[in-house]
């Protein structure tokens, strides 16, 4: 059997729903998992490895500078990890229309990239922490993705704002946004988990 690209863990579920799991800088694939069972206990849980180093920390893509991303290898990257969705997705049997991606920070801005520029491959996502990564020279058809957006007010590393502009140019292609603004820094609080948690219950 061939060897899947990315280093991940794959936990089966009860339900037909998969979340996609991708962790922030400096996590790796077994950060989320635990969120990933808060989030919905049924369901199979896929969470990949980025494989970009930064300092010894691992992320999905490369940056620049802080918020400033190298935009050749993030499309890279993220036709690379369209590709090991589909191939786990066979290797699995994970329906991807069931497919939900969840990301924190980097995995986050992978995960919207994949909503821009692959939307075959993904439809749904709970994003933590984003910021717009790119700007499409065409906007996707996005209108039936769905979106759950969750900013920080407080977040030192991603500009609130960043979340709001996110929301806009999703919602431009026509997809259904959930977005929270919180009393939040960069980390995860209890609230953004009863937030998705209850977002996810109705998709």
């Amino acid at each position: 059997m061939t060897a899947l690209p990315f280093t991940h863990q794959y936990l089966p579920g009860e339900s037909g729903r998969t979340l996609l799991l991708l962790h922030g800088t400096g996590g790796d694939e077994n950060d989320l998992l635990p969120l990933g069972r808060e989030l919905d206990q049924a369901s199979a849980l896929l969470s990949p490895r980025g494989q970009v180093l930064e300092n010894g920390h691992r992320r999905f893509f490369r940056r620049l500078a802080e918020g400033v991303f190298d935009l050749e290898d993030l499309r890279r990257r993220a036709q690379e990890l369209a590709d090991f969705i589909v191939a786990a997705s066979d290797r699995y049997g994970i329906a991807r229309e069931e497919m939900v991606a969840v990301g924190y920070s980097n995995g986050a801005n992978i995960a919207a990239t994949i909503l821009l520029l692959h939307p075959e491959i993904l439809r749904r996502a709970i994003l933590f922490r984003p910021i717009v990564p790119l700007i499409p020279e065409v906007l996707p058809d996005l209108a039936d993705a769905r979106v759950f957006l969750a900013g920080g007010k407080e977040d030192p590393i991603m500009n609130p704002g960043e979340t709001t502009r996110l929301a806009d140019l999703l919602q431009s292609a026509g997809a259904e946004v959930t977005t929270e603004l919180l009393d939040a820094g960069h980390g995860l609080t209890p609230t953004d988990l009863v937030l998705a948690k209850r977002w996810l219950a109705t998709r």
